[in-house]
Parts: structure tokens; sequence; C-alpha cells
């Protein structure tokens, strides 16, 4: 039943590619959000560039995650990285773009029938949020914070999930969790943005969305035969830190979509936060009695970079090393007090994106400044003396958290009565690297 599966998906994709000339024709007339494009090449070199940056993270993703678990596991770990590269860009040109920027259906998500296979991305038009950048530029960018949220669930369920389940339910989570979420967050008339909640680069759209998935998975999957495997390659971890921590300037500075102060300004709070929280996280486990570790700085830098991302552009340099700060505790004190017996979350998604997520979403309801982005108004954060942004920000958390949580659990669901989520205790012991693959270190 797989092959034919396999067989149809590919066939269809192939056609309809081949043959989409004739049933999908170019408008004439730009869609309410699309505007003429006003070409900087500044902005345009600096997007292509951020683009291309973005899209190492995953790849460093999958060296950070397959450096931590087991040495049967290393290759399946880092595979799924490297598939979410492979699936989500195609159902991103397919059908996802048009359900993230696609005109509104109530706030809630995007019609994807005037973008199907990108018709109407134009290399000769603009996003309106982003008027001196082709629109297809734009979307591409786009797409590379799409392919990395499913990546980052897969830390969760390590070493145990079956990998055809693992692609389905990446599929089904892009399409029925992450677009509605970005839709709601950065379309102009999405939920979120008509709230005026402030997520710079992805703090509910892609580190919530993807903590929550996977406290869900983790729970739904079960515990592993065996929770102690030793790590299989720390010198992995700390490269992978190195591509996220050098990514993570495209994924940050890039959503200022322009080589402008405003890029200048998030690269450098992600630089300094990151910087903070790595610092943190080795002080605090020295504090608490153990050793500076390889895997404690990285954990704690990569901490550092999820818990800026949504303020990286409203926020200044010493309050991004607070953020830093305050965020790297708070996870590691998670870390620690997780209870790892009850539930197996094995690389500590949860406690790192998921709660560091919710950290740097929080803070920016604290300390986003009309002095370094317009965009904040009057509305500034909690220590200007207003609590009207941290109220919607924590609004926004509390019902992004309820969302992702449960619909990521329904899906789990979903997929495991459709094929099974979970490897045998057999495959699991002799490891997903030959039982999924046939390939091994």
């Amino acid at each position: 039943m797989r092959k034919i599966i396999l067989s149809v998906t590919l066939i269809t994709i192939l056609v309809l590619s081949i043959f989409s000339i004739h049933f999908l024709t170019e408008s004439s007339k730009l869609g309410a959000h699309v505007v003429e494009l006003k070409t900087d090449t500044g902005d345009t070199a600096w997007m292509i560039v951020a683009t291309a940056l973005v899209l190492l993270m995953t790849p460093g993703l999958g060296f950070f995650y397959g450096g931590m678990v087991g040495k049967k596991n290393v290759i399946s770990t880092m595979l799924q990285s490297y598939m979410a590269m492979v699936i989500v860009t195609i159902l991103w040109v397919v059908i996802g773009f048009g359900l993230c920027f696609g005109p509104s259906i109530g706030g809630f998500i995007g019609d994807p029938s005037s973008n199907l296979f990108f018709n109407g991305v134009s290399a000769n038009t603009a996003w309106e949020l982003a008027p001196t950048i082709p629109m297809i530029l734009f979307a591409l960018f786009q797409a590379k914070f799409a392919i990395i949220t499913p990546a980052l669930i897969t830390g969760a369920f390590a070493e145990r999930v079956r990998f055809w389940a693992y692609l389905l339910f990446m599929v089904l989570f892009i399409l029925f969790i992450y677009a509605p979420l970005c839709h709601m967050t950065w379309h102009p008339d999405g939920l979120f943005f008509g709230w005026g909640v402030l997520d710079f680069a992805g703090g509910t759209v892609v580190h919530m969305s993807a903590g929550w998935a996977a406290l869900a998975g983790a729970i739904f999957l079960g515990k592993r035969k065996v929770q102690k495997a030793n790590p299989a390659r720390i010198t992995y971890v700390l490269l992978g830190t190195g591509l996220l921590w050098f990514g993570w300037f495209g994924f940050n500075a890039g959503s200022a979509v322009g080589a402008g102060s405003l890029a200048a300004q998030a690269l450098g709070t992600t630089t300094v936060a990151a910087a903070a929280a790595a610092m943190a996280w080795v002080f605090l486990d020295k504090i608490l009695g153990h050793k500076l570790s390889a895997m404690g700085a990285s954990i704690g830098a990569v901490v550092g970079l999820v818990a800026i991302t949504p303020a990286a552009g409203f926020v200044s340099i010493p309050h991004a090393m607070a953020i830093g700060i305050i965020a790297s505790i708070v996870s590691n004190l998670v870390v620690s007090k997780f209870p790892k017996g009850k539930i197996d979350d094995a690389l500590d998604v949860f406690a790192c994106h998921g709660v560091g997520g919710m950290v740097g979403m929080l803070l920016t309801g604290v300390f986003a400044s009309k002095s370094v982005n317009s965009i904040v108004g009057d509305n500034q954060g909690l220590i200007f003396g207003d609590p009207t942004l941290f109220l919607i920000q924590l609004k926004a958390l509390v019902l992004v958290s309820i969302f992702a949580f449960s619909v990521s659990y329904f899906l789990f669901f979903i997929v495991n009565k459709i094929t099974p989520l979970r490897v045998t205790e057999e495959r699991e012991e002799l490891g997903l690297d030959i039982s999924q693959h046939g390939e091994f270190l």
C-alpha cells in the first residue's frame, strides 16, 4: 500500500508541475498585499544570503541532535532534519506558501488557491511588508522557517520513531499547525497581527509550536527502551551549535527583510543573547555542582538564540543580554526538574525550544522599545510602565500553547492510526540506523 501511495503522489506532483501552465494563470491584478517591486539591490543581495543562512541551520540542527543520541541512531536522527529540507520545500511550493500568505480566511489561514505551485509568486512583484525584494525571494526565505520547525520536534522522540510515520506527521504539522500560526502572526490580516502581537522571527510560529509538539510527541510515543545512551559525538554537537549560531544571523537579521539598521540591530541582539545564555548556562551548572561541559555551553547558546528570536528587532543590546541570561537559567532549571522518568523528551526540546520560546515571547512584552523599532508604538514593554503589550503577548502565548499541544497530540493519534509511529522493541534495540535505513557508522 505504501508503494502505491508514494507512486501516486510522485506521479501526481510530476504531472501537475509539467502541465501547471495550462490550469494556473498569472493574474494581471496584484493581490491585496502584493505590490509593485521597488528593487533595492542591497536588500535583495542580503536576503539571498539570509535565505541560504537559514537553510544551513537545518543541517546544523542535524549535527546538533545527531551528536547527542546513541551511536546506533546518529544517521536516522540527522536524516530526519535533512528530509525536512526535501519534503517541506515541495509542500511549501505546492500549497504551503498560500496557506501562510494567501488571502486571509477569517484571520486564521490563507487561501492557497491563488498561490498553488507558486502561482502568482513572481520575481517582478513584492510582498507588502518587504517591498524592496522580489516576492519569490520572500517566499523562499519563509520556506526555510517552515523547513526547520518540524525538524526541531524530532529531538523529542529520537531513537524510537518510524521514519515514514515521521514524514507523514511532518506534512500534517505544516498544514494544520505551522500554516495557521504563521498566517495569524505574520500576515497583515492575521488574528495575532491584528492584536499587535510582536514576534520578530518566530517565537510563536517556530519555537513554541515545535516545543509543544515535541512534548505531545514524547508523551504519545512513551519512553525509550534505553534512555541513557552516551552521546555519540559531542564534537557533532559543537559543530551543530556553530552552524546554528551562524545560520541564526539569517534567521533573525534576515527577518528585517532588508539590509538596513534594523537588520544590524537584530544581528547584534542575536550575538549578545546567545553569548549571554551560554555563559549563564555553564555558570549555573558550576553553581549547582556540575562540571563546565561542551554540551552545556552548546545547549545554553541555542537557548539564547531561541529566546531572542521573537525579540531580536524590538529590544536593545543590554536587554538582549538580559533575555539570554533569564532564558538560560529558566531552561536549565526546567531541564533539571523535568519528569524524565515519566516523559521521555529525549533531547529536551520542550525545555529548550518550547520554554525558551515562551520566555522570549514574554520578555518581548517586557523589553520591546519604540526607540529600537517604531512598529512597537506607544504600547512599549512592561519595563517602560505599560502592561498592554505584555498582556497581549501573554494571551497569544496561552492560546498558541493550547492550540499547538492539542492539535499535535491529535495529529500523532491520527498518524498512528494510519501507520504505527513507534518502531518495535527489537528494532529499537537494534538501532534506527540499521533497522530503518540499512546504514551504520
